[in-house]
């Protein structure tokens, strides 16, 4: 594994568990009204179903890349237009006047933890944010050669434990993480760098060779 590509990966990752989006919408929705075991049931949802995402990833590389180089190039360019349109349009959104969050209406029922769990699990597996990502930007970090499938799941772990650290965070600290998650100012520099990075991964994912 190289470390520098790691840490790559670590820091768009990071990113794309910070954005807003409808993970942290069920947080602000369970941990009001259903405690923080139902927050954290929540979290093992969305990792399980990182790993889901992840699997269907690298089998699906897998494939690509060992039956037709045509495809790869194919998924790779059409990946490649999809990294820079979300950055130009984070970009587009950062320079908006007047964005704010919207504010997030509490669950109407206690949740179990079972339900708690399931909700996750279905929020992040049709979250097409993250399945965009594993799709688009993925692959461009995963080593060819011996020992790339293992380097792919350590790849996967290392986003499930940023976004389990992330969302974590905001169960223990929600009314002074949602207070700043809202903040204007906040989101459009959040947006902002977020469009810079895909797009400067879009043009490294244009130009890769495996």
């Amino acid at each position: 594994m190289d470390w520098a590509n790691a840490v790559s990966f670590m820091f768009v990752a990071s990113l794309l568990v910070m954005s807003p989006g409808p993970n942290g919408v069920l947080i602000a929705k369970t941990v009001p009204t259903s405690g923080r075991a139902a927050g954290f049931a929540n979290i093992a949802g969305f990792v399980a179903a990182f790993y889901l995402h992840g699997a269907f990833s690298i089998l699906g590389i897998s494939v690509i890349l060992l039956q037709s180089a045509e495809a790869f190039f194919v998924v790779k360019m059409l990946g490649a237009a999809y990294l820079c349109w979300i950055g130009l349009k984070a970009l587009r959104d950062a320079w908006r006047d007047g964005q704010t969050a919207e504010a997030v209406a509490p669950a109407k029922r206690k949740r179990t933890l079972r339900s708690a769990f399931l909700e996750g699990v279905l929020t992040n597996a049709l979250n097409p944010k993250v399945s965009m990502f594993y799709l688009a930007a993925f692959p461009q970090f995963i080593p060819i050669g011996d020992g790339a499938v293992g380097s792919a799941f350590v790849l996967v772990t290392l986003h499930t434990l940023i976004n389990a650290a992330w969302f974590s965070a905001m169960v223990l600290l929600f009314s002074r993480l949602t207070k700043v998650a809202r903040n204007g100012a906040f989101q459009r520099w959040l947006k902002g760098v977020t469009g810079v990075v895909f797009i400067g991964f879009g043009a490294k994912l244009a130009t890769f060779r495996p």
